[in-house]
């Protein structure tokens, strides 16, 4: 066997690796209360896809029950030279968890319009002259990064954190939520009584194009169905070509994206129950479970990740260490470059991780 050979058996052999622990992980997500805490954590770790996010917290509580970290949660996660770059290092010893990151490759066309017209460029290949060029994920590769309990160095600054009492919402969350309603050709309604909406918390309704909520309840139960009727409008609207379809895995994608971004906010999540993952993933034909899972937890933290960006408001940090830049140097042995969340598996399915990872 060649080195290069050598080299590429050892990489799969890391994929497959990840494919069965990522597996695991998604099928302990049994209960509701499961999925509510995995979405909590995601909420922490947003910038990360859900894939990677599972990833994470399955190796640190790993390392903790080890010993070799002292909290059953990590904190911050970056890669060997971001840590190097925010004056900190990793200490001797540790080893750092391994997630999915993109191999990218660089494509040229003529015509850019006709998707059949790409080509794939070489290594060292330039384009010719008055084609474009684009680059696209061709597949993935193990990167790896470390939680800040596992570095010494340099302080990290603490960044400012939500602080709500019992009832309260969030300065300006209702405004910027409802702006981003109105941004989607919708109108926002404030309406006495659930009897005005059949009885519901909120209500989206497509063709009148408006969202109306309840004001008879706490001002935070009346941001956090705001954004519930928001996930739907951005998730299952009847031209959406995304949507699921399914009315369960709607309420379940609304109530995760709402449950996200109140945990964000520092908001009390205790209110939200989440029927049994086994039941809701298990209803989708020509899927497995595992993958109607994945699938949701990643287009619910897109979601989310898409609506916390766009508030003005206080929030918790997004798993990155503050001060850190996607532009950081890389390492190729240890650091993930900015991560994807397209199909990683744009050649097919040509690794066992084909199958069921469908995003980074």
């Amino acid at each position: 066997m060649t080195t290069v050979e050598e080299a590429r058996a050892a990489r799969d052999a890391k994929l497959d690796a990840l494919h069965e622990q990522l597996t695991g992980a998604v099928e302990s997500l049994v209960s509701g209360e499961d999925w509510k805490r995995a979405l909590e954590f995601a909420a922490r770790f947003r910038a990360r896809s859900f894939n990677n996010t599972l990833l994470i917290f399955v190796q640190h509580q790993a390392a903790f029950e080890s010993g070799r970290v002292p909290e059953p949660v990590p904190s911050y996660a970056a890669g060997f030279k971001q840590w190097q770059a925010l004056g900190r290092q990793v200490s001797r010893g540790q080893s750092g968890y391994m997630i999915l990151a993109p191999v990218t490759g660089r494509f040229a066309s003529f015509t850019p319009k006709v998707a059949e017209s790409w080509r794939r460029l070489g290594r060292f290949e330039k384009p010719k002259p008055g084609e474009a060029v684009r680059s696209r994920m061709v597949g993935v590769r193990p990167a790896y990064v470390w939680d800040v309990s596992q570095t010494a160095g340099d302080p990290i600054p603490a960044p400012p954190s939500p602080r709500l009492l019992e009832g309260e919402a969030p300065d300006g969350l209702w405004e910027g939520i409802a702006r981003l309603v109105e941004a989607e050709g919708f109108s926002v309604l404030r309406v006495p009584h659930e009897g005005m909406i059949h009885g519901a918390n909120g209500l989206t309704d497509f063709g009148a194009r408006s969202v109306a909520v309840r004001e008879n309840m706490p001002e935070a139960a009346q941001v956090k169905t705001l954004v519930h009727e928001l996930a739907h409008v951005l998730l299952h609207g009847p031209d959406n070509v995304d949507a699921t379809g399914h009315r369960g895995i709607g309420e379940v994608e609304a109530d995760s994206v709402a449950l996200m971004v109140a945990a964000a906010h520092g908001m009390d999540t205790s209110d939200y129950t989440v029927p049994y993952v086994s039941g809701w993933a298990a209803t989708v034909p020509e899927k497995s479970p595992v993958e109607v899972v994945q699938a949701t937890g990643e287009r619910v933290r897109k979601t989310a990740a898409s609506i916390l960006d766009q508030l003005p408001t206080v929030q918790i940090g997004n798993g990155d260490p503050p001060g850190l830049t996607r532009d950081a140097p890389a390492n190729k042995r240890s650091d993930p470059v900015v991560e994807a969340t397209a199909d990683p598996l744009a050649e097919g399915p040509r690794r066992a991780v084909a199958s069921s990872v469908r995003s980074l």
